[in-house]
């Protein structure tokens, strides 16, 4: 390996890193020469992001296209309360910098597709999965496997974790774990289940950890095992995991090889099917109401009932009960059907949509008067017609 010389700031920074056994100064070369792609800027990215470029890796390449919420700051590390409303990326970048200006960040402030993955994540040595739904999931997979690089996964529920490394060399990837995805509506996403803001950082660090392993070339990485962290409990389990020869993108006669539409393979948008799984600014193919138009028809003679899916800690934060607004949890949506004027047309809404959208399309189904939902929900309505209103 050429040696190329640091400078007397690096030197000094990365001093416990030179004195290393297995890392010294060639290891450290080796991190300054590398190129880490994170995918989000969230929970998981942030450690992640924050570790490596710390670590000194020198090309750290971040794609997300959300802005910073308040509700982003319990967990989200890379952001303060000064970046609410910003770009995370923006936000991102001046953190990294400041915390080591000898690191290059890259962004991508574009939502990751099946049209621009593999250009995006082409000339990366590794990719940390930060994502937290399940399209996204299956294209990081799928891309990084037509792409030859290895996956850092992880993933975060409630008070448990999840991390492996997927696609390295002979080992698994996440297809052979999870070969086809949950039904829609079966796993809820953190504005759904909640989920304990230290729970991702102890989960990014060790994606970081296991990042900073395959750019060194040393230990042994999780690849094969699925480890598996309970915070309740402080406890650590793992399992055993094989390559699937018959996976359909991994395995010996792989029959897929390129990318699909994910969202269709996860269920996304379906009539019925329970559109936003993982996502909750997905809106479904039901039919949509902006707030200016959801406005005009509260002030009408005939305002629809509108109904707040959200559950009741959301409600308590802020709600449209002014407005009329009725709250039923979506989980309890069938039960609660009579609660429900069968005649008069519905408007639902959520935080961001997602969930409203398949309460949208489940009303739909069982009514013949009209339902439409809140496109952007409760957010969107905060922003357009009632900045005063507070959202989480």
């Amino acid at each position: 390996m050429t040696a190329h010389p640091f400078t007397r700031d690096e030197l000094l920074r990365y001093a416990r890193h030179l004195a290393l056994p297995h890392m010294g100064m060639e290891g450290q070369i080796r991190l300054r020469e590398a190129r880490v792609l994170c995918v989000g800027a969230g929970g998981l990215g942030s450690p992640v992001a924050l570790y490596l470029a710390a670590a000194g890796v020198g090309t750290l390449g971040l794609v997300d296209h959300d802005e910073v919420d308040v509700s982003n700051l319990q967990r989200q590390i890379l952001h303060g309360t000064s970046d609410v409303g910003r770009s995370k990326l923006s936000s991102a970048r001046e953190r990294l910098s400041d915390l080591n200006p000898h690191v290059e960040v890259e962004t991508h402030a574009e939502r990751l597709t099946s049209a621009n993955a593999l250009e995006i994540l082409e000339g990366y040595d590794v990719v940390v999965d930060g994502t937290d739904n399940f399209p996204t999931r299956y294209l990081v997979n799928d891309a990084c496997v037509l792409l030859g690089i290895p996956t850092v996964y992880g993933s975060i529920f409630r008070w448990e974790g999840q991390a492996s490394v997927f696609a390295d060399g002979d080992g698994p990837c996440y297809r052979c774990l999870f070969r086809e995805p949950p039904p829609p509506g079966l796993v809820p996403n953190c504005a759904e289940g909640g989920v304990l803001g230290v729970l991702p950082g102890i989960i990014g660090s060790v994606q970081a950890m296991e990042t900073l392993k395959l750019l060194l070339g040393v230990g042994t990485t999780l690849s094969g095992r699925l480890l598996i962290f309970d915070a309740l409990e402080m406890s650590w389990r793992e399992v055993a995991l094989r390559r699937n020869p018959d996976c359909p993108v991994c395995g010996d006669e792989p029959t897929q090889t390129e990318l699909i539409d994910y969202e269709r393979f996860c269920g996304v948008g379906a009539p019925g099917s329970g559109a936003g799984v993982g996502d909750d600014h997905a809106s479904g193919e039901v039919e949509e109401i902006t707030p200016g138009e959801l406005q005009a028809l509260l002030e009408g003679d005939e305002p629809p009932f509108l109904l707040d899916v959200r559950e009741p800690w959301e409600w308590s934060v802020s709600n449209l009960e002014a407005r009329g607004a009725r709250l039923i949890p979506l989980d309890e949506l069938s039960d609660r059907l009579g609660e429900i004027p069968p005649d008069r047309p519905v408007v639902t809404y959520c935080k961001s949509g997602g969930r409203s959208a398949r309460a949208a399309a489940f009303l739909s189904a069982r009514r013949s008067a009209p339902v439409r939902n809140l496109a952007g929900g409760i957010v969107a309505w905060a922003r357009e017609m009632d900045p005063d209103l507070a959202v989480v």
